[in-house]
């Protein structure tokens, strides 16, 4: 099934109650494993340290009353009612909802932006609703400031790396809390030796299976997690009724005050492994562009949150009737099953255990993906290990880079105690940056009174501040895990986005002026070869500075020059409509064009063979429609003296050009052209009948042709930059050697490794910012 199909063209309200129900029962293994693992360890992490259970059972019921409140607060009525909503065309997740502010106000800090940007689709389907006037203020406010700008960022980036250090925490806690049911049937502190080995073993299983993609082996996990959750409902209902019937009056918030009356400080401090029954709850917001609103509401009101309730209720209902448990072993998931059924319960643990530990590892490839795409992460190799459901990919360097700091803190604590406190602190770091972007997005995206913003962040912000303050007060316990590892992704992220913005500022600094253009001829030494010639660059106007720099050097160029610029928009989807702009750049005879292609940050590119036909195609479709009977919106271009053009891809040309290689083809209108004797290629554009075609364009076409035939060249700038001299050691720093380092180990454009290396010239340039 793919997933995918229902987007914001398919709206999910359309389809059929079968359909809904379909994506409900996908959704819960791929969204809710994570969180449906969490009964394994919230009690013992609770009761690890800092609070004891007594007979008067006043700890217990209270844990349990701080559970259901939490998990009713958080996940059901900020995520599931209200955080869904604000969807950015379908897709969610915190850099989602940086998109759709990046929309809504200019507090985007990509550096290529357009006017024409504004006219897509998903701009177009945000202007409905007009703002008040505190709105707007707010808006003028983020949008002079630009420190407020970088707050914003620098918010986004510090969500995105609490979510890589939960891909690297939630994969060990939730394996070594599986596996630690062993320790009920071996001898005491014998457990040890054993639990850390199987769960490396089942760490490096589960890591090395990413390379084959979860589609394979997916269509196993929603059974695993329904039988999970019966599994653990049941149990619970179990000992609901045998040990303790009166244990749901413990579901008053009295007893929240009882607990933390008589535990105080210890209870402040446990409210950490509290924090954990929630763990896995921004899953919902991050997967919606697999799902649909409807149907993720639909399986966790139904199904994950009363199993979860059931499930926390009959621990506490077997854990008030047992004071002391015998053996080493606190107060553990498994202890609270019946023992006929320990081995079977552990087994189908451990299947959800990894399950939920693949959720996370393929959110953590997804938003790396889109931070890529945005600008904020250094290029890496990026494998679509499905043909039909573009969302699963696969990241070689971080899968590993996942897999070497899981098996670290797995080894290094070997304890769910100091793993859970740092696995707390990464989760509410990331709920605590949706709930400030969300109280924006209230005002400026959804035009609602700034009063109900300022009380979604007191309300939200308030509870989620008070698991924030317990979770950091565990720093030496564990919690400073997330927050070096934050620090390191931090840094990588922020100098790959300072120093790409600092080399497009130079670029726009440096460019050539198109009189410099005008004022090239063959007098002045400079010939024309056969072919087309791609320069890439990442200007959306003007001309690169390596282009003089290649022309210095080699005063030549092809017959036919393309500047190419292929950027990222701050929207989750392009259509391919609307994929190129298309301009002229000079007189007719120069034959030199600008092709921006434009991408979603979930958008897919497109491979070599069909990206350099739709390329061709869309430039010849620019040519046919120019003119008096231009059949295509023409948009401002940033220089005064280019105007673009929309065009889309092939698939989207209906009775337009179309180009074709070596085939015969009848009652169309063809134009042909004169073959060298030794052809590459035998390349022919399509055309539908037009007997007015002016003469001009039809030569135009036909040297587009005569290019395309002889072959394509990919002109890449290999840029060395460089902080200025007298710069702060901070700039340096990060330009010198943070930048460097990650240009020079990074890929490089995922169309340009595309192209033959013989094809490829690279041109070389120190850049001093």
């Amino acid at each position: 099934m793919d997933i995918e199909s229902w987007g914001h063209e398919n709206p999910i309200k359309k389809e059929s109650w079968r359909t809904v129900l379909t994506l409900a029962y996908h959704s819960l293994g791929v969204v809710y494993g994570d969180l449906s693992t969490s009964p394994l360890y919230v009690y013992k992490s609770t009761f690890a340290e800092d609070i004891h259970h007594s007979e008067s059972n006043d700890e217990i019921f209270g844990v349990l009353s701080f559970v259901f409140w939490t998990l009713t607060l958080i996940p059901l009525l900020k995520y599931v009612f209200i955080v869904l909503r604000a969807d950015d065309n379908g897709e969610g997740g915190t850099f989602a909802l940086y998109s759709l502010l990046c929309r809504h106000a200019r507090v985007s800090t990509l550096p290529n932006g357009q006017l024409a940007d504004e006219d897509l689709y998903e701009y177009k389907n945000d202007r409905n609703l007009s703002a008040d006037r505190i709105g707007m203020s707010l808006k003028s406010t983020l949008e002079k400031h630009r420190f407020l700008k970088k707050i914003l960022l620098i918010l986004a980036l510090i969500g995105t790396c609490m979510v890589i250090g939960d891909g690297v925490l939630t994969p060990a806690i939730s394996v070594f809390s599986a596996v630690s049911g062993l320790e009920l049937s071996m001898a005491k502190h014998h457990h040890q030796y054993v639990e850390v080995p199987v769960a490396c073993v089942i760490l490096v299983f589960l890591f090395f299976l990413q390379h084959y993609g979860t589609h394979r082996i997916g269509f196993l996990f929603a059974p695993i997690v329904i039988t999970w959750l019966l599994c653990i409902s049941a149990i619970g209902v179990y000992n609901i009724f045998h040990w303790n019937p009166h244990v749901y009056q413990a579901l008053s918030p009295y007893y929240m005050y009882k607990f933390l009356k008589k535990t105080q400080r210890g209870g402040w401090m446990s409210l950490g492994g509290i924090l954990l029954c929630i763990t896995g709850s921004e899953a919902m917001f991050a997967d919606l562009g697999h799902f649909s609103q409807l149907s993720i509401q639909i399986a966790f009101t139904f199904v994950v949150y009363p199993s979860l309730i059931l499930a926390y209720m009959g621990q506490a209902a077997y854990l008030s009737k047992h004071h002391v448990i015998q053996g080493d072993y606190h107060i553990g998931f498994y202890v609270s099953v019946p023992e006929k059924l320990r081995y079977p319960v552990l087994a189908i643990a451990i299947l959800a255990a990894v399950v939920g530990s693949q959720a996370i590892i393929t959110g953590t490839f997804s938003i790396i993906k889109q931070c890529s795409a945005l600008g904020c992460f250094p290029r890496v190799k990026i494998v679509h290990t499905s043909s039909k459901i573009h969302g699963q990919i696969y990241i070689p360097e971080i899968n590993w880079t996942l897999m070497l700091l899981c098996l670290a803190v797995t080894i290094g604590f070997r304890d769910t105690k100091h793993i859970s406190n740092a696995s707390g602190l990464a989760v509410i770091t990331v709920m605590l940056v949706t709930t400030c972007f969300m109280s924006l997005v209230i005002v400026l995206c959804w035009h609602k009174n700034v009063l109900l913003a300022i009380c979604f962040i007191f309300f939200f912000g308030s509870i989620e501040a008070l698991y924030f303050s317990a979770s950091l007060i565990k720093f030496r316990e564990g919690a400073w895990v997330p927050i070096v590892l934050s620090l390191i992704f931090l840094f990588v992220m922020y100098s790959w986005h300072y120093g790409t913005l600092k080399k497009y500022e130079f670029d726009v600094e440096n460019k050539i002026p198109i009189n410099w253009l005008l004022t090239l001829s063959p007098n002045l030494g400079i010939t024309r070869v056969r072919g087309i010639g791609l320069i890439h660059t990442e200007l959306v106007s003007g001309i690169p500075a390596i282009f003089s720099h290649f022309v210095t050097n080699l005063p030549a160029f092809h017959q036919v020059l393309v500047f190419l610029c292929v950027k990222s928009v701050p929207v989750p989807h392009v259509r391919p409509e609307e994929r190129f702009l298309v301009g002229r750049i000079g007189p007719k005879e120069y034959r030199v064009y600008r092709c921006i292609a434009r991408y979603g940050y979930r958008d897919i590119h497109m491979d070599d063979v069909e990206f350099e036909k739709d390329l061709v195609c869309s430039i010849a479709e620019f040519i046919r429609s120019e003119g008096p009977a231009q059949s295509f919106e023409a948009v401002e271009g940033i220089d005064d003296n280019e105007k673009l053009t929309v065009i889309g891809t092939t698939s989207t040309h209906v009775d337009g050009v179309t180009m074709c290689e070596d085939v015969d083809t009848k009652d169309t209108e063809m134009i042909e052209i004169s073959s060298p004797e030794m052809p590459r290629k035998r390349v022919r554009f399509l055309v539908p009948e037009s007997p007015q075609m002016d003469l001009s364009v039809r030569a135009e076409l036909q040297e587009l042709m005569e290019a395309r035939e002889a072959g394509m060249a990919f002109i890449l700038g290999h840029c060395y930059v460089r902080a200025k001299r007298g710069s702060s050691l901070i700039k340096k720093l990060v330009v010198d050697i943070g930048y460097d380092f990650l240009r020079r180990n990074c890929r490089g454009p995922t169309y340009a490794l595309s192209f033959p290396r013989a094809s490829t010239l690279e041109v070389g340039m120190i850049y001093h910012v």
